[in-house]
């Protein structure tokens, strides 16, 4: 459900996980639920459903328009939904792309493939995007990747060149790097200024935030909502002061999930860090991700602790290694 006027689309979203039966499948009953409470925060406009957090890249396409579909029945009355599409082919995105607006989403969030890491130019970036507006109606939304990820990172030409794009409205800005993510920020307001910059570098919300930021669309909304709303209130509210407070608890439990190498780890410790509060029966995620290791599970809790929240008793004999088994015979 997308409100109306100029600024319909600022605001925090969470980026949702998706959780997994012992099968491989999706446990859509755990899923509605984590949906439901994934909005319940005051201050939370939407969720991005299919993103990175949501194993969009070990989803099938079938898979990807059920999530959708949840979504819509779930929460689509009072959340904005925005759906992450993530393909190496731009004909499979542009399927994908239909298959959301069918099963119900608000806007469409257009991600690199993963093989631009390796190479790519403002021709292919148009073209991937372009098959995507073509094939469906939805607002777009951008995802400018990390510093960190090479090629797929666009450049000031290419990210000139994509938010003049019709339809654009926003950019799931995750540079990673303050210095990058302020130079973007300039260059979209210089020549696309309706389109909103939101902040979504889970580790600096606080320094991108107060450079200026129409929202954020960030995973870390599953664990702690509340805080990242009142980061954002107090440095709207030009509270400097209260927003320091907020972001001493926010940190810790930002630098757990994703600045410990290897950062493809952040969904399983995202979903141990769900399951240590009480707040998910399982955390498995799909191979190849592996268990997490006990010294990794400790420092989850004490991120958790840091942040102010309290982790329930692990149930004896209950692992929350967050990986399948090896003969679940799941696909990807």
């Amino acid at each position: 459900m997308v409100p109306s006027g100029p600024k319909r689309f600022h605001g925090i979203y969470t980026a949702t996980i998706c959780p997994m039966a012992a099968s491989g499948a999706i446990d859509e009953a755990a899923l509605a639920a984590h949906l439901v409470h994934a909005v319940g925060a005051d201050g939370i406009v939407g969720v991005l459903i299919n993103g990175h957090a949501g194993e969009n890249f070990l989803l099938t396409r079938a898979e990807k328009k059920r999530v959708v579909e949840i979504a819509r029945a779930e929460i689509g009355d009072r959340a904005i939904l925005v759906c992450g599409i993530n393909a190496e082919s731009s004909l499979a995105a542009a399927d994908h792309a239909r298959d959301a607006e069918a099963a119900g989403a608000d806007v469409l969030l257009v991600f690199p493939p993963f093989s631009w890491t390796l190479s790519q130019d403002a021709t292919m970036a148009l073209n991937h995007h372009r098959h995507v507006a073509a094939a469906s109606k939805l607002p777009l939304m951008l995802y400018q990747a990390g510093v960190g990820t090479h090629e797929m990172a666009y450049n000031e030409a290419t990210l000139s060149a994509l938010v003049r794009l019709p339809n654009v409205v926003g950019i799931k800005e995750g540079s990673w790097e303050t210095a990058r993510y302020e130079a973007n920020r300039r260059l979209v307001q210089r020549i696309a200024p309706h389109v909103a910059v939101m902040a979504s570098g889970d580790e600096h919300l606080l320094t991108c935030m107060a450079l200026g930021s129409e929202g954020s669309l960030v995973s870390l909304a599953v664990l702690v909502p509340d805080l990242i709303v009142a980061l954002d209130r107090a440095i709207a509210a030009s509270d400097l002061a209260t927003a320091r407070r907020i972001n001493d608890r926010i940190y810790p439990l930002a630098t757990a999930i994703y600045g410990m190498a290897p950062g493809v780890l952040a969904n399983a410790r995202l979903k141990a860090c769900l399951k240590l509060l009480g707040r998910l029966d399982s955390a498995l995620v799909r191979p190849p991700v592996g268990p997490l290791s006990a010294d990794e599970i400790a420092r989850l809790e004490a991120a958790l602790l840091a942040a102010g929240l309290q982790p329930v008793e692990k149930p004896r004999g209950c692992s929350i290694a967050p990986s399948l088994p090896a003969s679940s015979g799941a696909l990807p």
